[in-house]
């Protein structure tokens, strides 16, 4: 083979080369991400945050004792409906892929569903953070207003870990959203799932445990969303602790685990 035909083949091995090259994470992450913005529910249910924490943190200067403005209250008042639109936002970032059908174009694109899933939990993690510190930025700015208006001190009550906690705390939220995602991979059914898991179970835990004294120790150790709790509270003992990785991995991990094999395996059309 002469030189001139090595060299006319060089171009095209390069370019196939360059075709083989993965798609890299980052790529994934920000598309995932674009995805989450650029439709008119989904551009409305990231803005929802912001007015949530917004409306949450007028109603409490409004309504809350003078002596009860602090940061610690208005970031409770944040945290509830945060506690609500963030896991909606995890469910719909993996479910959308089967309810809107796009599923086949982006497994298409990218055949290793591992790394769109992983890019989607990626997503959701960046989104929960990020909330987190524009709540948290809300509710500085709604204490500085609330104590100015009232003539009251500002208290700053929840230090560096108590947020560290709370982070956590909606972090582990999102993802029982996004395992749900995972494993249902339908919107409905996924959204109602979150609410029975996360307000109806625990409330049925709760009236076992005040009504079987028997079950007032082991509550804490089948009761994921009361584990949670403890995040928010601030200095997790130890056995809080335990218990939360007992709960988490009964909630969380092992239907996680379940719901990415049947991913990797189900048909996608």
């Amino acid at each position: 083979m002469s030189t001139a035909t090595l060299e006319a083949k060089a171009p095209s091995v390069a370019r196939v080369a360059a075709v083989d090259q993965p798609i890299p994470m980052s790529r994934l992450v920000s598309v995932e991400l674009r995805k989450m913005f650029n439709t008119r529910s989904g551009f409305w249910l990231m803005a929802s945050i912001g007015i949530a924490a917004v409306l949450a943190t007028t109603a409490t200067i409004l309504f809350a004792p003078d002596s009860e403005l602090t940061q610690d209250a208005f970031s409770a008042a944040i945290g509830f409906p945060m506690a609500v639109i963030l896991p909606m936002v995890a469910i719909l970032s993996v479910t959308s892929e089967w309810t809107q059908r796009s599923g086949l174009t982006t497994f298409t694109l990218v055949p290793h569903r591992e790394r769109v899933i992983g890019a989607k939990a990626l997503a959701t993690l960046i989104i929960a953070v990020a909330s987190m510190f524009i709540a948290l930025a809300v509710g500085a700015v709604g204490n500085l207003f609330g104590s100015a208006v009232v003539g009251v001190d500002t208290v700053w009550d929840v230090g560096v870990m108590d947020f560290a906690l709370i982070v956590l705390a909606n972090v582990l939220g999102m993802l029982v959203g996004f395992m749900l995602g995972v494993l249902l991979r339908n919107s409905p059914g996924a959204i109602v799932g979150y609410f029975v898991v996360s307000f109806v179970l625990p409330g049925l835990f709760m009236a076992l445990g005040n009504a079987q004294a028997w079950f007032e120790d082991v509550w804490p150790w089948v009761d994921f969303t009361y584990a949670q709790g403890a995040l928010f509270e601030g200095d997790v003992s130890a056995t809080e602790w335990a218990n939360l990785g007992v709960t988490g991995l009964v909630w969380l991990v092992i239907p996680m685990a379940v719901g990415l094999r049947m991913i990797m395996r189900s048909e996608v059309k």
